[in-house]
């Protein structure tokens, strides 16, 4: 591991005073924590713990790294690899006066606190997931689909393109790029990439990341502003800008003392969060919650000329509403030609409006597709809770089969399997379809998730 910046530790000292800075140096030469978050919609079995995350009700700390590639049960979206830090963001969750309707994380790949956010959401409430890197955003889509919550919208766009919904949404979520210095234990790599000059370009491009988005926030709505870093430039200065030249006021996050959790370090007496590795089990990260001053337009209850429905949809993929146990609450939308998903019914409007201000990638939960002439059940589906128990026979694989699945091979079912779309599954959580053709199955898992690697490393 290549030493810390030389650049950076007197920046340290600078801010925490000599025995501080040492402390957190000493912090960052050590091993990183593994933990990882429960997903509260598909209990059951995930690695052994060692101990909760005390800030996050589904967090959970591990004593080792296993080898999370070669749990079927993470890609069934059991559970998600994420840092403890950054799952403080259930705290900020808890100051909201009233649950958000709306919710954009604006920065959001990889999906680790997409996920928390929808699993705090309540049902019926829309989360927008954006990330503006195309590959990134891909990479975003799969997790949210692993995690299998219905009301999702993921988005590719720059900031400034929400300027288009004025006052729409009730939370923005903003993780913004950092400099990462406190990715500097769990990310070696990160620490060649740092420069002197990293911190103040950054803010820079975090204040201007804000500003863009700043009109689709309503009045009275909250901003959860983060960083994985820990300079003031990034933080706690950029807070202060952001009340003063785009009008907000910041609202305290309670954190128990036993937690480790720092507040405001240069003076400012900012209501802010600081986790330091020494002092928190956790990494580099940095939250404020922010409330909207400024006014903005409503962004109402306006009418679209055209609703989403399922006007307009091949009779060939209709059929797939039978698929869905809510048939009631959700409809189907035309996504493309030949794709329909299943979108609630009292979010389609919403759903409508951030597709016609954004690219959207996908929305609500991909139910069907075209094959030739016939529709057949989206990979997504078998994720979601709104697949139907008895849509589809269930075929229950042992270790090395699943694992063969995931890695898009060959699997052999018994011959009492019937013929046709099968749910594959593992611990009871399901992996995605198999086409039982009789004797033998085509694999339909995503090439683009599959696993590739084949042994432990």
């Amino acid at each position: 591991m290549s030493p810390l910046p030389h650049d950076f530790l007197l920046e340290m000292n600078a801010l925490f005073g000599p025995d501080e800075a040492g402390a957190l140096c000493r912090a960052l030469e050590g091993a990183p924590c593994v933990c990882l978050r429960l997903n509260p919609g598909k209990p059951g079995a995930a690695p052994p713990a060692d101990g909760a995350v005390p800030w996050c009700t589904e967090g959970r700390y591990l004593s080792g790294r296993p080898a999370f590639t070669f749990d079927p049960l993470l890609h069934a979206g059991c559970y998600y690899v994420q840092e403890a830090s950054s799952m403080f963001i259930e705290q900020a969750y808890r100051q909201m006066d009233t649950p958000p309707r709306r919710l954009l994380d604006l920065c959001a790949a990889p999906g680790g606190k997409s996920t928390l956010w929808r699993s705090l959401m309540p049902a019926g409430t829309l989360l927008v997931a954006n990330e503006p890197v195309r590959t990134r955003a891909q990479v975003l889509a799969e997790n949210l689909s692993k995690w299998g919550q219905p009301d999702v919208v993921v988005t590719q766009a720059l900031p400034e393109r929400f300027a288009a919904l004025p006052g729409f949404f009730d939370v923005v979520a903003a993780d913004v790029p950092c400099s990462g210095e406190g990715m500097f234990r769990k990310d070696p790599a990160s620490r060649d990439e740092w420069t002197a000059a990293a911190p103040a370009r950054c803010a820079e491009r975090q204040f201007r990341i804000v500003s863009d988005v700043w009109p689709a926030l309503r009045q009275g709505g909250f901003l959860v502003y983060s960083t994985c870093t820990f300079n003031r430039q990034e933080d706690e200065d950029n807070v202060v800008r952001i009340c003063e030249e785009l009008g907000a006021e910041p609202v305290e996050v309670p954190a128990d003392a036993a937690w480790g959790v720092v507040g405001d370090v240069t003076g400012q007496g900012l209501p802010v969060c600081r986790f330091l590795p020494h002092r928190a089990r956790g990494e580099g990260f940095f939250l404020a919650l922010l409330r909207k001053t400024a006014a903005c337009p409503d962004a109402g209850n306006g009418r679209r000329k055209r609703r989403a429905g399922s006007g307009g949809i091949r009779t060939e993929l209709r059929g797939a509403a039978r698929w869905l146990c809510d048939k009631g609450e959700f409809q189907l939308v035309q996504t493309s030609p030949e794709r329909v998903a299943a979108v609630r019914a009292a979010l389609a409007d919403d759903v409508a409006r951030v597709a016609g201000a954004v690219g959207v990638l996908s929305a609500g939960v991909p139910v069907a597709e075209l094959r030739g002439r016939k529709a057949a059940p989206a990979h997504e589906l078998a994720l979601s809770p709104l697949l139907a128990p008895d849509a589809f026979p269930r075929a229950e694989l042992d270790l090395p089969t699943a694992l063969a699945y995931l890695r898009r091979e060959a699997v052999t079912l018994p011959p009492d399997v019937p013929r046709g779309h099968v749910v594959a599954t593992f611990g009871g959580h399901a992996l995605g379809f198999l086409n039982q053709l009789g004797t033998r199955a085509n694999n339909l898992y995503p090439a683009e998730w599959r696993i590739r690697k084949q042994t432990i490393e």
